[in-house]
C-alpha cells in the first residue's frame, strides 16, 4: 500500500534508536497485516471501492482534531496539481490492492509488492529520464525470473487478484514518487490531502455500488481505517528513530507475518516454487536499493 507521507527529517540530528525503532516497524506491519487480514476475509463480499471509502472515512474522522491544530500549514499551499495526482495515484492503488488480496495468496501478494523498487527504478527512467546503472537491470531481470517461479503459471488458476496486485504496485511507487517531490510539504497537509482526497475520489463510486453491510461485519470494517491510521504513526515513529538502512532490512519480515497469518487463518501453505521466486524478487529489491 502507498504510505501517506514519507518521515519528515528532523532538524537536529540524534543517535539512531534501532531497537526501538525496529519495534516500532514491527507494530506497523503488524498492524497492516492485520487491517488486510480483514480486508482478505470480507473483501469478496463487498466492493473494492467501498472499502477503500470506509477506509478512508474513518481515517478522516481520527485525523480531524490534528487537521484542526495544524490548520496553519495549509495557508499559501502550492503544487496543487501534484497533490491532485498523488490522491489519484493512491485510490488506485489502494482499490486495485483490496481487489487483489482478497482473491490471491496473502504471501503471493506481500511478495509481488517487493518489486516495487524496481518498478521505480524504470519511472524514474522514463519520468525524470535519470540513468540506471547496468546491475539494476540485471536486478531487474532477477525480479521478473522471481515472479514468474513465484505466480506458477499453468499450475495455478489464474484470476484477476494477480493483474490487480501489479497495478497496485504501478500506482502506489507513482504515488511515492510524487511525495517525494512534495517533500517540503507539511506532514499534516500530506495526510489530509490523502486521507480526504481519498474519502471524496471513492465517495461516489462506493455510494453507486453500494453493498448492504452485514449484521457483525460494521466494526471489523471500520477496524481497517483504525489499524490503518495506527500504522502510519508507528511507521513514522519508527522512521524518528532509527536508521532507514536497518529498517529496509528489517521490512522484508513483512513477507514472514504475511506468510504466518495466510497459514494460520487461511490455509494459504506457501509452494516450494513460491519460495524460490519470494527469494529472488526479495534478492533483486535488495539489490536495486543498494546499488548506486
Amino acid at each position: 500500500m502507498p504510505r501517506a507521507t514519507e518521515p519528515p527529517r528532523p532538524t537536529t540530528q540524534t543517535p539512531p534508536r534501532n531497537l526501538s525503532g525496529g519495534a516500532w516497524l514491527l507494530a506497523d506491519m503488524s498492524l497492516n497485516i492485520f487491517a488486510l487480514g480483514i480486508v482478505k476475509a470480507l473483501g469478496l463480499g463487498y466492493p473494492a471501492v467501498q472499502l477503500v471509502f470506509l477506509r478512508a472515512l474513518t481515517g478522516l474522522v481520527l485525523m480531524a482534531p490534528f487537521i484542526w491544530r495544524g490548520r496553519a500549514a495549509f495557508q499559501g499551499l502550492t503544487h496543487l496539481r501534484l497533490h491532485g495526482l498523488r490522491i489519484v495515484f493512491s485510490t488506485l492503488a489502494l482499490t486495485f490492492g483490496f481487489f487483489a488480496i482478497a482473491r490471491m495468496p496473502f504471501a503471493l501478494f506481500t511478495a509481488i509488492s517487493f518489486t516495487r523498487p524496481v518498478v521505480t527504478m524504470v519511472l524514474v527512467l522514463i519520468i525524470l529520464k535519470e540513468a540506471v546503472p547496468r546491475q539494476r537491470w540485471f536486478a531487474a531481470a532477477l525480479a521478473f525470473a522471481g515472479i514468474l517461479i513465484a505466480v506458477e503459471p499453468g499450475a495455478v488458476a489464474f484470476n484477476w487478484g494477480i493483474p490487480a496486485a501489479f497495478a497496485t504496485v504501478l500506482f502506489g511507487t507513482s504515488a511515492i514518487i510524487l511525495t517525494r517531490q512534495l517533500s517540503g510539504t507539511p506532514v499534516v497537509v500530506m495526510m489530509t490531502f490523502y486521507t480526504a482526497g481519498l474519502t471524496l475520489l471513492t465517495a461516489p463510486f462506493a455510494l453507486a455500488g453500494w453493498t448492504p453491510i452485514a449484521d457483525g461485519d460494521l466494526w471489523p470494517l471500520l477496524a481497517i481505517g483504525l489499524c490503518a491510521q495506527a500504522a502510519q504513526f508507528c511507521f513514522l515513529q519508527a522512521h524518528y528513530r532509527a536508521e532507514a538502512a536497518f529498517l529496509s532490512v528489517l521490512g522484508y519480515l513483512s513477507l514472514v507475518f504475511s506468510t504466518v497469518a495466510g497459514v494460520l487463518f487461511f490455509d494459504e501453505v506457501p509452494t516450494v516454487p513460491f519460495w524460490i521466486g519470494a527469494a529472488l524478487i526479495v534478492a533483486a529489491a535488495v539489490w536495486t536499493t543498494r546499488t548506486r
